[in-house]
């Protein structure tokens, strides 16, 4: 699943002109109002970029995974929450049923994310579950021809927004083999919303518990019909998510380095250009030749990812996603962190963006799999195949 090139490079001069041009400007309303502008949003579905992942047939734009890295590379060049308006969407919010849904599932969900009609969250982490995601305690109990759902989800990306979950619970016994996937929609009776969660960083983003209490979900709307899949659906969803988070933690580094190298170039210190510091031309290169070796990794996993059966899991697939997950949001973290040192006092003022990114980049280290839990799944691959 691919667009054609010029196809392609057309979508992605697009994208750069909107950045440019509309997000770029409104990341000061976006810090100072904490939402995403609606004619933003609508502008975004105009674009089609609800449907960047979704096949044509399904009314999407179908994009391969080396291809969506390089949009997301693009997108990571200005405030996260406009990719997170439609990126958790396409994201892990639908690539469940894409990947394994049902042909009834697909025809009846997938063509409502591409136009932006629906929006999907992926509802996996609890109170009390987070990076042991086959530990999930939310319960799932079979009567008739519906499952009945308790529990609560917690840091639920676009959950206020959501017109339905992509949620995992508990179908059966401890462990990874008793957790199903289910598209849950979110008007369903005995579904509420906590209050929205206030963050660190990445204003605009919306995130909140959700609260399941004897809610009816039809047993058709586990996702492929088979119970106990929902543990292997969510990790393949998980990597190719991964995937985009490292690349838009390379484009967020690249516009941190150019704000980092602007300021060096306009600073005078002791009559000179900042700039002209070796000690700051050190810096700016440490930053440069890490975000070089993190692009050139995140690019050539994608290559691979896109060879493999959508369909099938990998685990030395999976393992080299989580190296460039690993690598790429710890260097975004660095070159953030390089950024502000370079602005001095500057840099910890919110006059100046590199102040927001420092604060924005510090989730990418956290959400959709931990740099420790990168580290192990990379660890347990390479001792599994020694």
């Amino acid at each position: 699943m691919a667009l054609d090139t010029e196809s392609f490079e057309l979508l992605r001069a697009t994208v750069q002109r909107f950045i440019l041009e509309r997000l770029i400007p409104a990341e000061n309303h976006l810090e100072e109002h904490d939402e995403v502008p609606l004619d933003i949003v609508q502008d975004m579905k105009d674009m089609g970029l609800f449907g960047l992942t979704v096949p044509e047939e399904f009314g999407g734009i179908g994009l391969s995974v080396s291809q969506e890295i390089l949009v997301n590379y693009e997108l990571g060049r200005t405030a996260p929450a406009f990719r997170s308006v439609f990126g958790t969407n396409i994201g892990i919010g639908s690539q469940g049923i894409l990947m394994d849904g049902t042909p009834a599932q697909k025809a009846e969900y997938l063509p409502k994310v591409a136009s932006g009609e629906l929006v999907m969250s992926f509802a996996l982490t609890e109170p009390d579950v987070g990076s042991d995601a086959a530990s999930l305690k939310t319960k799932a109990e079979l009567d008739g021809d519906h499952y009945v759902l308790n529990g609560t989800k917690r840091y639920i990306t676009n959950a206020p927004r959501a017109g339905a979950f992509t949620l995992m619970a508990r179908t059966g016994g401890p462990g990874a083999s008793g957790v199903s996937a289910f598209i849950v929609p979110s008007n369903l009776p005995g579904i509420r919303l906590g209050k929205k969660d206030k963050k660190m960083g990445q204003r605009g983003t919306q995130t909140c518990d959700v609260i399941l209490e004897n809610v009816r979900v039809p047993a058709a709307n586990i996702i492929g019909g088979v119970a106990g899949q929902g543990f292997k659906t969510a990790m393949k969803v998980l990597d190719r998510g991964r995937l985009n988070i490292s690349a838009v933690s390379c484009g967020l580094a690249s516009r941190i380095l150019d704000e980092a190298r602007t300021y060096a170039r306009d600073r005078k210190q002791f009559g000179k250009a900042l700039g002209e510091f070796q000690l700051i031309q050190a810096m700016l290169a440490d930053s440069q030749a890490e975000l070089l070796a993190a692009w050139s990794l995140v690019k050539e996993v994608a290559h691979r990812f896109d060879q493999k059966p959508a369909h099938l899991s990998n685990p030395e697939i999976s393992m080299q996603v989580s190296c460039a997950k690993l690598f790429a949001t710890e260097m975004v973290g660095r070159v953030a962190d390089r950024g502000v040192q370079i602005h001095g006092g500057a840099g910890y003022i919110n006059e100046y963006p590199v102040e927001r990114f420092y604060r924005d980049a510090r989730l990418l280290r956290l959400y959709e799999g931990t740099t420790q839990i990168q580290q192990i799944i990379i660890g347990r691959e390479l001792l599994r195949t020694a």
